[in-house]
């Protein structure tokens, strides 16, 4: 079987999932041995989604707007993420960009 993202090596292993930076285990896919994507089977979906709802992750990343105050830009942090990353008032946070992308860790 060949990847349709590139054309590489489809091969059968489990592969570790995480949401949110979370593992949720190791699940049966197909993984690309070129460009890494990873394809599961229904059954899989059923079993990570059911992993995703017992760790209270199902459904819980959405979009937010950025709000400018003073010379910073501001992004709420919705408290159902905040509970899942134990993020309080306070916290400190250490961020970084990565790919176009906003990293925080909660430290």
């Amino acid at each position: 079987m060949k990847c349709i993202s590139c054309g590489g090596e489809m091969k059968e292993k489990l592969v570790e999932h995480k949401e949110l930076g979370i593992s949720l285990g190791k699940f049966p896919a197909m993984s690309c041995s070129k460009c890494g994507e990873k394809y599961y089977d229904s059954s899989a979906v059923d079993r990570i989604q059911a992993a995703s709802k017992k760790a209270g992750l199902f459904g819980i990343a959405g979009r937010v707007k950025a709000a400018k105050i003073g010379n910073s830009i501001a992004i709420r942090v919705p408290k159902e993420i905040a509970e899942a990353v134990h993020l309080k008032p306070g916290s400190e946070v250490l961020m970084h960009s990565e790919n176009r992308k906003i990293i925080a860790e909660v430290v």
